[in-house]
């Protein structure tokens, strides 16, 4: 299972580059202009990157699994279990997609509940597939896929008839902003008075940003395909630097003894469940930025909402610790990296909460260069507090990558003007 989840948060920060584009897209264009165009492109991306990413992934998939085992017997068992699971990724990535079109929509109950179905479907369909049918470990996977097919033809239904009400209102039912980078496709596809009024207004005011956007989207279909990649690629290199990063971080406290590697497993673990919260607000701030075109609140909630995991995980730190080991050395190195998590948590909610806010105005390049600042500064710090303190010292460079980060995004971050309205703005 280690093995299965290492490749499926892979192959997620792959899909995430057209899942979170898209939700950006949907958003800006909801109520302002036809969904169709947009929504189109992204099946058609969704559907090159599922077959780019599955059909390698079959057909490499036993030197993919002997990169996660040198045991030849684990191996064979888990190149069966790829043949299963990278085959039916193309059904992953379309559920990922419908999920991220609910999401433009401003619904993100429909995935939840989705979500809800489809992991009750994996409970109930494990123990048929793996002992009834006697598939072992590809039953596993083939249980995940089934599960997965349920749930996608219900979300595919829903979204159906989502869209076609959308499509049968006939026309917009938000006002078009100014400065929103739909009124100018709109002019482009044939728009005159006011519109066009406002796209002179533009080149006159602002020339340089107004004539990137002509020229950005005198491609139609092209220029949704870029605005959604474009979008989306920061998000899916964030989740694939993070998950980069971790492992290096597993190497580096691994060499401190198996003891420390158990606690900071244990630790992340628990601290996991409160972080939850800041990825929800993330993807708020997103959604609400897309759609609206303008920055909320997100760095004062993510500040308050690091402030209360860190002082929630201080508070159950110990009886937390206690559920996971019965080790009474890894229960105390547990919380010892709880505490100092601390001076993470805070600068960490603030940064995940603005990012969404940057990413949905185009600027998640932004965002990334940042996080990759921070990372760097992490991995120098722990390398050199760490031989200079023990393990200890490892936990305060963890905060002083992520404050650096959160400065850094922070700085971006236009608080209360008109965001959302460029698709690009980090060209």
């Amino acid at each position: 299972m280690t093995i299965a989840t290492a490749a499926e948060n892979l192959a997620l920060g792959v899909v995430l580059a057209v899942s979170t584009g898209t939700t950006v897209a949907v958003g800006r264009r909801d109520g302002r202009e036809p969904l169709g165009p947009v929504v189109r492109t992204a099946w058609l991306l969704g559907g090159a990157v599922s077959l780019a990413v599955a059909v390698p992934g079959v057909l490499l998939r036993e030197p993919l699994a002997r990169l996660f085992t040198e045991d030849p017997g684990t191996a064979r068992l888990t190149a069966g279990f790829f043949l299963v699971s990278l085959g039916g990724l193309p059904v992953f990535y379309a559920q990922t997609l419908t999920d991220g079109i609910f999401k433009g929509l401003g619904d993100t109950a429909t995935p939840m509940r989705t979500a809800l179905l489809c992991n009750a479907l994996v409970i109930a369909l494990d123990p048929l597939f793996v002992y009834g049918l006697g598939m072992g470990v590809q039953g596993a996977a083939a249980a995940t896929v089934a599960a997965r097919a349920v749930a996608l033809s219900v979300a595919l239904t829903l979204l159906s008839r989502r869209l076609s009400r959308h499509a049968a209102s006939g026309r917009p039912t938000r006002a078009r902003r100014p400065d929103d980078a739909e009124t100018v496709r709109g002019v482009r596809a044939g728009g005159t008075g006011g519109d066009a009024g406002t796209v002179r207004g533009l080149r006159a005011g602002g020339a340089g940003d107004a004539g990137e956007t002509v020229r950005g989207l005198r491609a139609g279909g092209a220029g949704d395909a870029g605005e959604i990649v474009r979008t989306g690629l920061p998000m899916s290199g964030d989740f694939l630097a993070r998950s980069l990063v971790g492992m290096l971080m597993v190497e580096l406290i691994g060499g401190f003894g198996v003891t420390p590697l158990a606690a900071y497993g244990t630790g992340t673990k628990i601290m996991l469940a409160g972080v939850m919260a800041f990825y929800a607000l993330r993807q708020a701030a997103m959604i609400q930025t897309a759609r609206s075109g303008r920055a909320g609140p997100a760095l004062p909630l993510g500040l308050a909402a690091g402030g209360v995991v860190a002082a929630v995980l201080n508070a159950v730190a110990v009886p937390a610790a206690g559920l996971f080991t019965s080790d009474a050395a890894v229960a105390a190195g547990t919380v010892d990296f709880l505490r100092w998590m601390t001076l993470h948590l805070v600068p960490f909610g603030a940064l995940i909460a603005v990012g969404g806010t940057l990413q949905a105005s185009g600027r998640g390049g932004r965002v990334l260069a940042a996080t990759l600042a921070g990372f760097a500064v992490q991995l120098g710090l722990a390398h050199a507090l760490g031989a200079a303190l023990g393990v200890t010292g490892v936990w305060p460079a963890m905060a002083a990558g992520t404050t650096l980060a959160a400065v850094l995004v922070v700085a971006r971050l236009p608080a209360g003007k008109p965001v959302a309205a460029l698709p690009n703005l980090d060209s």
